[in-house]
């Protein structure tokens, strides 16, 4: 049984575009927890 076969290219892509949707997302928490502690002082 042979998995369907990605090119390691391919696969490093992949990788990089979904690290780029988390970097984004974790970027966008910062900044609402920054503006929740900004309010807050």
């Amino acid at each position: 049984m042979k998995k369907a076969k990605i090119s390691f290219a391919e696969l490093i892509k992949k990788n990089k575009e979904e690290l780029l949707r988390d970097q984004a997302m974790l970027e966008k928490i910062e900044k609402r927890l920054d503006e929740k502690y900004t309010k807050v002082k």
